[in-house]
């Protein structure tokens, strides 16, 4: 059977198994790619592909479990209090206030590239709000995954590093003209957020709220024996540190997260009872994430060791007219919605990119055109279950991945359209070559 076909219906067994909740993502991540592999005639090779996938993703899930480790003992020692207190005062109960300031404090904390620690940093310090009012978390996740997606644009994040990379353009020629469309997306979702927020005013109007200090944050009411007041001014500057190595690239992400585990474990509960206790209480948070890290290794190393992403890459280049060629531009825009959806970045920035910049050439588009509109679905991609940071920000936010998708589809190919105008309105990629 036809690999590019094989790949498609692979890709859509699993949307729907998950989608409809017949299977969960941990156990369709391994059982649907390795049916297909075996369907497909790669038996004896599958082990290999399958070990190659969790090798590439092996970094990433060292780094979140660690990461995860953390960032839930600073939230144990109380570290985030003040700040969740001050944020109570400053949004007065009003819901709208909170939905609005959620995109504005992840737009700011997504500066360093990262979405891992951008939702860490950014759950911590909201979820209490959140929960403490009673909103919809799925709104939470939405306004975050949506602002991350658009602060992944620049230059030190990964989507435009891999197509700097894959067509040899300057990282920052290629993302300057993109900024008037970050901009504009970042406004769509201040909008999207004003209206969540009249909806949540409806259901649960403006609390009162008139005694800030009467609640003090997640940590005090889970574990009270673990907070560490008199250690707030080292525990904060160990994390302000370990953000600066984490933007600076000093180190590689997992060891920094790993480093800043044991300092914060060795000065903050220096009895081995104490620490096994505070790794107890995170472990099942911990399995929940890495072990789906590990299940998209197979994912993934079966998709690009059989060949299908390369198989479908060339299927759907293959599918566009001739008569639609100076059309690339828009062309690849929408494309990068499905298909950063359905596979890795990897796979579509250094197998497809290539492809369409190629074809997009033979009618007079530039490279740098096809490049920046391939980074137009960068929202919808966040969706993706091959993204790890996926699984830990609806596991901090404790919703169901599948309510999420289906809550967050429309808004993040909303605010991917948004920016695909904009782009082209800018000349960042005219709509003809």
């Amino acid at each position: 059977m036809d690999l590019a076909l094989l790949g498609f219906l692979m890709v859509a067994t699993f949307m729907t198994l998950i989608m409809t909740k017949r299977m969960t993502p941990l156990v369709a991540l391994i059982v649907v790619p390795t049916a297909f592999a075996l369907i497909a005639g790669f038996a004896s090779g599958l082990g290999d592909m399958m070990i190659d996938g969790i090798k590439n993703l092996a970094p990433t899930g060292v780094m979140l479990l660690f990461a995860i480790l953390f960032f839930s003992i600073m939230t144990d020692t109380g570290l985030f209090d003040p700040l969740v207190n001050r944020l109570l005062r400053v949004v007065h109960g009003d819901p709208m206030a909170i939905l609005i300031g959620t995109v504005v404090l992840c737009a700011i904390v997504s500066l360093d590239g990262d979405g891992s620690t951008t939702y860490i940093i950014t759950i911590a310090a909201l979820l209490p709000l959140y929960k403490r009012y009673d909103m919809n978390r799925l709104y939470l996740c939405c306004l975050l995954m949506s602002t991350s997606g658009i602060m992944n644009l620049t230059p030190w994040g990964g989507p435009t590093a891999r197509a700097a990379s894959a067509l040899k353009l300057d990282p920052a020629t290629l993302f300057l003209p993109l900024i008037p469309g970050m901009i504009a997306g970042l406004a769509f979702l201040i909008g999207l957020a004003i209206w969540f927020g009249r909806k949540e005013r409806r259901r649960i109007g403006h609390v009162k709220s008139n005694e800030p200090t009467a609640f003090t944050g997640m940590a005090v009411s889970q574990f009270p024996e673990a907070r560490r007041p008199h250690l707030r001014w080292f525990n904060g500057a160990l994390t302000l540190t370990l953000i600066a190595g984490l933007v600076s690239g000093i180190l590689p992400l997992s060891v920094l997260m790993m480093l800043a585990f044991a300092i914060a474990m060795i000065v903050n509960y220096p009895q081995v009872a104490e620490q096994k206790e505070r790794i107890a209480a995170h472990a099942g948070n911990v399995l929940s994430v890495v072990s789906l890290i590990f299940a998209a290794g197979i994912f993934t190393g079966i998709l690009s060791g059989t060949g299908m992403v390369e198989a479908m890459s060339k299927e759907v280049v293959g599918f566009i007219p001739p008569v639609l060629g100076p059309y690339m531009a828009p062309i690849s825009a929408m494309l990068s919605l499905p298909f950063t959806f359905f596979i890795s970045n990897d796979a579509f920035y250094f197998g497809m990119l290539p492809i369409l910049a190629e074809a997009g050439a033979h009618y007079g588009v530039s490279p740098m055109a096809i490049a920046r509109a391939s980074l137009m679905g960068q929202p919808v991609h966040l969706l993706s279950p091959l993204v790890p940071s996926t699984y830990l920000l609806v596991s901090l936010a404790g919703i169901d991945l599948a309510d999420h998708q289906r809550f967050t589809l429309v808004p993040a190919a909303m605010v991917c359209v948004v920016m695909t105008l904009v782009g082209m309105a800018v000349l960042a990629f005219p709509l003809v070559g």
